[in-house]
């Protein structure tokens, strides 16, 4: 796959009219007593682009959610596909992040599709998954953590087994939840690729901010061409900028959410 440098001229025209919302400001005024809560969940774990995603978000004072496959640092980690071949980061680097306050969580141990195996086989990987968590990131409990399926693909029997095990799950479904609330274990997302999402998540969030109080939850992956589905720094940045400014919008990582659930009560 051909690398390519987006400029911010380039990146502005390639979100086409849609942009107007977001980009020129001409994000829609929220109404008094609704509450739309924002997250952004970014897997993989490219070591370029989760050091810029927290940038962008540390901009903001923001936490960002980056999910790592656990074992992808190591060398003798296989490819899952052509949308995993650039650099991740290492355990070093997630416990930088993490001091910084961005979330770091569980993305499988070698991104296979939980979904498709035998549960027992699934459950194997999980739990090496965890392991290395639990040995390589500072502070981390299997009961506190959330796990992001690779592929967004669980069944009934996974995720009956593995809520004895973590704190909640994220995995395919709607892209709006529930607000956080006791209890809360099965999160749901969307995402959008293999091409660029700056129109499509732009376009989602748009028709969320129209709608009833909510918690929406988007997977993203790399920025600008790195991964399944980049999402553009530059239209990131912008993103961030707006929402910041939107009365009814919050922009939090799942664990935060989860953890104001008291505060996030209607």
């Amino acid at each position: 796959m051909e690398m390519k440098t987006i400029t911010r001229r380039k990146a502005l025209t390639a979100l086409g009219l849609g942009s107007a919302y977001l980009i020129t400001g001409a994000c829609i005024p929220g109404k008094s007593g609704k509450r739309h809560i924002i997250t952004l969940s970014y897997d993989d774990g490219f070591e370029k682009s989760s050091v810029r995603t927290a940038e962008i978000y540390e901009k903001y004072g923001l936490s960002a959610a980056i999910n790592v496959i656990a074992s992808a640092h190591e060398k003798r980690f296989e490819l899952p596909n052509e949308y995993h071949a650039w650099p991740v980061g290492d355990f070093n680097l997630w416990n930088d992040l993490q001091s910084r306050g961005h979330e770091i969580m569980p993305h499988g141990y070698n991104h296979s599709n939980l979904q498709k195996l035998p549960l027992e086989d699934a459950q194997k990987l999980v739990n090496k998954c965890l392991d290395i968590f639990s040995r390589e990131l500072d502070g981390f409990e299997e009961k506190n953590a959330v796990f992001n399926f690779p592929y967004n693909a669980s069944n009934q029997a996974i995720e009956a087994w593995i809520k004895t095990k973590v704190k909640a799950i994220r995995t395919g479904g709607s892209v709006v939840n529930p607000l956080p609330h006791p209890g809360q274990f099965r999160l749901t997302c969307i995402s959008h690729g293999p091409e660029n999402i700056d129109q499509h998540l732009e376009e989602a969030i748009h028709e969320f901010l129209k709608g009833p109080s909510g918690w929406f939850i988007y997977n993203t992956h790399g920025l600008d061409e790195e991964g399944w589905g980049p999402v553009s720094s530059v239209f990131l940045d912008e993103l961030l900028d707006k929402l910041s400014g939107h009365e009814s919008a919050e922009v939090l990582s799942i664990t935060q959410s989860l953890n104001q659930i008291k505060n996030l009560l209607p």
